[in-house]
């Protein structure tokens, strides 16, 4: 990583400053909140040079402000790395935010090797200081959580009612098994149902159109009482083997409880 240095401005840079371009009012924001928090660039700044033996020598590298604002302008404008370094590049107004005005502005690898260098104690410091902005400025209370996901393409099977109860009773029949592997007395009264449930799953996604008139209902109503018996089952071992008072568990015989427990409570009991 190279050393960071304060980008020296050119004449060309305080020619253009003279025209009084004014920035975007969001982007006019954001500079005006780092310049508020200096100890979030100085925390940028011992993270970049972090690991470097020599970290006042060596070729120039980007400065704490340009890292922490062109981090910041890729995470609002949901730009990739690419994109950051051509919008940067191309227009001044960006270069003038991220304080590389008429410098050359780094490769997208460049971006990236800076931006991996900040650590999740920095990026944790970032957000703390973005919410209790909100707050004092009553655009947020900070009460409500709100996180996104990202969906990721699987191979999954369609989820049919026969599917949905067997991968109950195989979801509970495994957590029942690691539940037993980590108490020292074991799991008693759950008797394994995983392979007839099996079998009447297997029927009944494989019967055709005039077998369904006849012999879909009763096993149907098979696989219903083997899942109820299961989830009955599981939630009676939840009961006998979970002891609040009991300090004496392994501790990963408690997380196993904890999901076992979470999945028996959601788990279907079906009518027929």
């Amino acid at each position: 990583m190279s050393r960071t240095l304060e980008p020296q401005l050119s004449f060309a840079d305080l020619e253009l400053r003279s025209l009084g371009l004014q920035l975007d009012p969001t982007l006019r924001g954001i500079a005006d909140f780092f310049q508020d928090h200096p100890a979030l660039v100085e925390q940028v700044r011992l993270d970049l040079q972090r690991g470097l033996k020599k970290p006042h020598s060596g070729r120039n590298g980007m400065s704490p402000e340009q890292t922490l604002l062109s981090l910041t302008l890729m995470r609002v404008k949901n730009w990739d790395y690419r994109e950051l370094r051509e919008r940067i590049n191309d227009g001044y107004t960006l270069r003038h935010f991220t304080q590389f005005d008429s410098h050359q502005v780094p490769k997208h690898d460049a971006f990236n090797r800076a931006f991996n260098r900040l650590t999740p104690a920095t990026m944790q410091a970032i957000n703390q200081a973005v919410v209790q902005a909100a707050v004092r400025l009553n655009l947020e209370d900070g009460k409500t959580l709100r996180v996104d996901t990202t969906v990721v393409e699987t191979n999954i099977h369609h989820p049919t009612d026969a599917t949905l109860l067997w991968d109950a009773v195989r979801t509970l029949t495994r957590l029942v098994g690691e539940l037993r592997e980590q108490l020292p007395r074991g799991v008693k009264g759950f008797i394994n149902r995983t392979r007839s449930a099996r079998r009447r799953m297997q029927a009944l996604e494989r019967m055709t159109a005039q077998q369904r008139q006849q012999q879909q209902t009763p096993k149907y109503r098979e696989l219903l009482s083997i899942s109820r018996q299961v989830v009955t089952a599981a939630r009676r071992v939840g009961q006998c083997c979970y002891n609040p008072a009991s300090r004496s568990r392994p501790i990963k015989a408690a997380a196993r409880w904890t999901t076992f427990h979470a999945f028996a409570s959601i788990s279907p009991t079906a009518r027929s």
